[in-house]
């Protein structure tokens, strides 16, 4: 690890107190955030059991590093005093139960907000706290079912694809509700009155769809999978299969990206592709016996194709088939070492463990070690340091130092 990313403890959020009673992954990824930045993490946990993750082994270990853990029944009136007690105390209390379950415990915002105005409560939730699907059960799909983004997910012809990363639960959920915890906390501390952060997964998914959306303002539609300008229908913009089996990204956009890819490979280019190249000429046409150069050709004027991917796709179909063909050549690692530092935005695609090996992840500092396991640091540098937390905590690991902080005589016997 380099100096200049060297990690070290986060005072960017030191003295702000977060309760956290969320469960699984989306809550306690948003927290694991929030710790990694300096914030001090109650996770209030039942005490049979605790969270349902403990029981998945690594996820739990790898999303609640640097917390504290503690026990409470809720629905007891002693563990409830406790926790208001706790309250009093925090800047932000998240839970990720259906609305109204904290109010039935006798814990909801209204209760709390009365004990501490300044306090943000943040309740994070698959719907929201409103509308007729509130009450849903539902995962990380059904979120990316009903927001449209699963519908856009898969290769062209081929039916919707499952992601291993959970786009609903961590981008549309987690960070998003991080995002408007910290803003609350903020104007929590300028204007003394905290605030109810109701943040829905769904909605997270939705409004991550810039893209998808400006198609169907522009164009009335939103192509189907696999056929978009970023999602296949351009040949400079698209996944490749070499040799052995594995793929290359390439994600040459712009036109200048392109052209340097097409220079590199050069003379392996089948010809019409070699046309495209500056200073080449294109072979003789019905068009009165002229020659075109590739500055006539419509694919070197992408600007014209975008917001017409059926055009786009059908233009460039001899191209994109072209390079298909040759990519099969060679190996992935071999057409990687042939394209890197070449600007022309392409790349590897590198499964996971390849990841952990790759010189850029090492020289970011992003794989730090958690009791002699991989696990990741925080995406971000503050002034050239990157925060590091502890490992996750045993379950009611941190009960009794907690509460000896509390009013003795409300102290757990």
């Amino acid at each position: 690890m380099t100096e200049k990313t060297k990690s070290t403890s986060n005072p960017l959020l030191a003295g702000i107190r977060v309760l956290d009673l969320s469960r699984l992954l989306p809550g306690p990824f948003c927290t694991l955030y929030l710790a990694q930045m300096g914030a001090e993490i109650i996770k209030i946990e039942e005490p049979q059991g605790g969270d349902y993750a403990r029981g998945m082994g690594e996820m739990f270990n790898l999303v609640n590093r640097g917390k504290k853990s503690v026990t409470l029944d809720l629905r007891t009136a002693e563990d409830r005093e406790h926790f208001f007690q706790l309250v009093d105390t925090a800047d932000v209390v998240l839970e990720s139960f259906r609305p109204g379950v904290m109010d039935k415990l006798g814990c909801g915002y209204e209760v709390l907000r009365a004990r501490n105005p300044k306090l943000v409560y943040a309740a994070l939730t698959g719907y929201g706290q409103t509308g007729p699907y509130k009450d849903w059960a539902g995962h990380d799909m059904n979120y990316l079912a009903l927001s449209g983004v699963l519908d856009q997910i898969g290769t062209a012809g081929g039916p919707p694809a499952q992601s291993n990363l959970q786009i609903a639960d961590l981008a549309g959920g987690a960070l998003t509700c991080t995002v408007g915890i910290l803003a609350a906390v903020i104007g929590a501390r300028a204007s003394g009155q905290g605030t109810f952060v109701d943040s829905s997964m769904m909605d997270g998914a939705l409004a991550m769809q810039p893209i998808a959306l400006a198609t169907l303002r522009q164009e009335g539609a939103v192509p189907r999978r696999g056929t978009g300008m970023l999602t296949g229908a351009l040949p400079n913009y698209n996944l490749y299969r070499c040799r052995d089996g594995k793929y290359l990204a390439v994600g040459a956009l712009e036109p200048k990206f392109f052209m340097k890819l097409l220079t590199v490979l050069g003379d392996e280019l089948p010809a019409p592709l070699r046309a495209l190249l500056p200073g080449r000429k294109k072979e003789q046409g019905s068009e009165g016996g002229k020659t075109r150069s590739a500055n006539n050709d419509p694919f070197g004027k992408l600007d014209k194709l975008f917001g017409d991917p059926k055009r786009a796709r059908k233009v460039t179909a001899p191209i994109r088939l072209a390079l298909a063909g040759l990519f099969l050549t060679r190996t992935r690692d071999s057409w990687a070492a042939l394209l890197q530092d070449r600007d022309a935005c392409v790349t590897p695609i590198l499964n996971l463990q390849e990841v952990l090996q790759n010189e850029q992840v090492h020289a970011r500092g992003m794989i730090e070690d958690d009791g002699g396991k991989p696990s990741f640091a925080l995406p971000l540098l503050f002034s050239g340091q990157r925060p590091k937390v502890g490992p996750a905590p045993k379950l009611g690991a941190d009960t009794e130092e907690v509460l000896a902080r509390l009013t003795p005589k409300k102290r757990r016997a």
